[in-house]
């Protein structure tokens, strides 16, 4: 039997009766305006934005609120069993912290206090590309934790097979590669703040501390950082690639490969025929194609045309526990939580992301079983209906 997530909601209540309040919101629906309360306008449009309108990230929201649970009674459900088996690992309950870059922007432990919170909870971390921290740092951080590693794909094939070859070296079992973010969506908030975190070198971490992308350079990092940031800009933006691209990939990378950013079921189907481990159903929390379709929209079909042939995991929106449930109904074998851990980051630092996700865990967990489910596996189409 795995921990009993839902006792964080006992620990509340009785810390409570001590006298001693949550430091921030049990409620996933308001951290990100605390999270406002505390950072600077551009830290936080960067995390809270999304592209143009913003409609894709609404439509992410929107799409959990057009599924309802139906609960059923009187099944013995009293013992809940979240532990799930995910791309090989045993993992305690089916939730990833997503790949998130910058975290120095909302916190001076960046990415190293998120890494401690996963491994204290048994979770992996999908460290990005564009961290603040370096890969062995981050690595550390972790511990014996899980921990998979998150690609922006360099077009410098050496650079690329270094990172990767670090990465491995350093403990990352999974390679999880984001298609959909080869140029910059358009971002009104960050254009109209003028803030782009990358220009001031945050989230370069991961390429001053290679030595091939070093030594592609006139001058260190350290001596010219401006020439250092314009170069891995263009050697991370600007290239979209074909799937004839991938097995490039299976040579530097030994272990389990997704796929982040699918949305469309032919997508899906051609990541399966090219021998991936794993995909993302994604559409980047909204921030790459305004009007996109809600990614929870797109997870059924996917999930059943593919399901049988590899790993479908889920992000955009997930919030609360009920959307866990949603997704993992759908079809998928696991989500990704993104921002409101980052939220917890700012609030909180490393005790702030353990917070966020405790609460989501206890969520999850009550939510299962007050709907009549005794394991994660029990979840399927029949538990939803469309509202």
């Amino acid at each position: 039997m795995s921990e009993r997530f839902g006792h964080y909601q006992s620990e509340l209540y009785l810390q409570a009766y001590g006298g001693t309040k949550p430091p921030f919101t049990t409620d996933p629906t308001h951290l990100e305006a605390e999270a406002e309360r505390v950072l600077d306008p551009g830290p936080f449009h960067y995390v809270a934005g999304g592209a143009g309108s913003g409609a894709t990230t609404r439509a992410n929201r929107e799409a959990f609120d057009r599924w309802g649970i139906v609960p059923r009674m009187l099944t013995d459900a009293t013992e809940r069993e979240l532990s799930t088996t995910v791309l090989g690992q045993t993992l305690p309950a089916p939730v990833v912290l997503a790949p998130v870059g910058v975290q120095s922007i909302v916190h001076t432990e960046a990415e190293r206090a998120t890494a401690r919170a996963a491994a204290g909870l048994g979770l992996p971390m999908v460290l990005s590309t564009a961290s603040s921290t370096s890969i062995e740092d981050a690595a550390a951080a972790s511990g014996d934790g899980p921990r998979w590693f998150q690609l922006y794909w360099p077009n410098d094939p050496d650079v690329c097979g270094s990172i990767l070859a670090r990465a491995r070296a350093s403990g990352y079992t999974v390679l999880v590669v984001t298609l959909d973010t080869w140029s910059l969506g358009w971002r009104p908030c960050d254009l109209d703040n003028g803030y782009l975190p990358f220009l001031k070198a945050e989230g370069t971490a991961v390429p001053f501390s290679d030595p091939v992308f070093r030594s592609r350079l006139d001058a260190s990092p350290e001596e010219d950082q401006a020439m250092a940031v314009l170069r891995w800009i263009s050697m991370i933006t600007g290239t979209d690639r074909g799937w004839d691209a991938l097995p490039f990939l299976r040579e530097h990378w030994d272990g389990p490969i997704v796929l982040k950013g699918i949305q469309h079921v032919d997508d899906a189907r051609l990541a399966a025929d090219a021998g991936v481990d794993g995909i993302v159903v994604s559409n980047h929390g909204g921030r790459q194609v305004d009007g996109a379709v809600a990614a929870l929209d797109m997870l059924p079909e996917i999930a059943t045309a593919v399901g049988d042939r590899l790993e479908v995991l889920f992000d955009s929106g997930v919030r609360t526990g009920a959307d866990v449930v949603k997704a993992l109904a759908l079809g998928a074998n696991a989500v990704l939580l993104g921002r409101p851990y980052v939220y917890g980051l700012a609030l909180g630092g490393e005790d702030g992301v353990r917070h966020v996700v405790r609460s989501l865990l206890a969520d999850l967990d009550l939510t299962l079983g007050l709907s009549g489910r005794r394991s994660v596996r029990e979840l399927g189409p029949e538990v939803l209906v469309r509202r």
